[in-house]
């Protein structure tokens, strides 16, 4: 098996990370979801929680226009260094120097969009159906069903906010992905499994 990096994108409650998880210890690599915010923080020095203030949650990004991720930094003298597309700017930096060294599983940032044309990247999207995400979302965080709900629709909404804003594309668009994997019919094992497979068949 050649070198491949797998970008899972994730409805909240879907198990997404818990799938990203499992996937990366099946196949030995390495798994990176907060952490990237700590590299991130380390290659600029911009204090970490600045990064976890804005992390897949953009300010008011509803009401902004898309402003595409073009790859290019910007400078520390500038006013702008620690603004909301700078931290996403090294986020990206990030990614892709990962993505440059070690095979790997990333979870969300837009990380299929960073490595869009990159070889050797799988972009997996992973839903699930309204019952079983507020199920998991009521034993992850002991929430009640009420509570779960407004917490999947909250979530979701922040992640397809921030999506758009850094790539100008929906973030629910099954164009974006390789692989569209429905959680609540597949188990996680089982969409494990499906996503080494497709990797063998793709770096084979």
């Amino acid at each position: 098996m050649g070198r491949f990096v797998v970008t899972i994108a994730r409805g909240f409650g879907s198990g997404g990370r818990t799938i990203g998880k499992m996937l990366a210890e099946k196949l030995g690599v390495g798994y990176y979801d907060k952490e990237i915010l700590s590299i991130a923080s380390e290659d600029s020095g911009i204090n970490e929680s600045l990064f976890a203030m804005h992390d897949e949650k953009p300010k008011n990004g509803i009401f902004k226009k898309p402003k595409v991720y073009s790859g290019e930094l910007i400078a520390p003298d500038s006013d702008n260094f620690v603004s909301e597309e700078n931290l996403f700017n090294y986020q990206a930096k990030a990614i892709k120097d990962l993505a440059a060294k070690e095979s790997c599983v990333i979870v969300g940032r837009c990380a299929d969009h960073i490595l869009d044309g990159v070889d050797g990247v799988i972009r997996v999207f992973v839903w699930a159906e309204l019952h079983s995400c507020v199920k998991n979302v009521m034993d992850v965080y002991g929430a009640d069903q009420s509570d779960a709900l407004k917490l999947i629709e909250k979530t979701d909404k922040e992640r397809r906010s921030y999506y758009k804003l850094h790539t100008g594309k929906e973030w629910d668009d099954v164009r974006n992905y390789d692989i569209c994997l429905n959680s609540s019919d597949l188990g996680f094992e089982k969409c494990v499994d499906i996503i080494s497979d497709y990797i063998s068949i793709r770096t084979r």
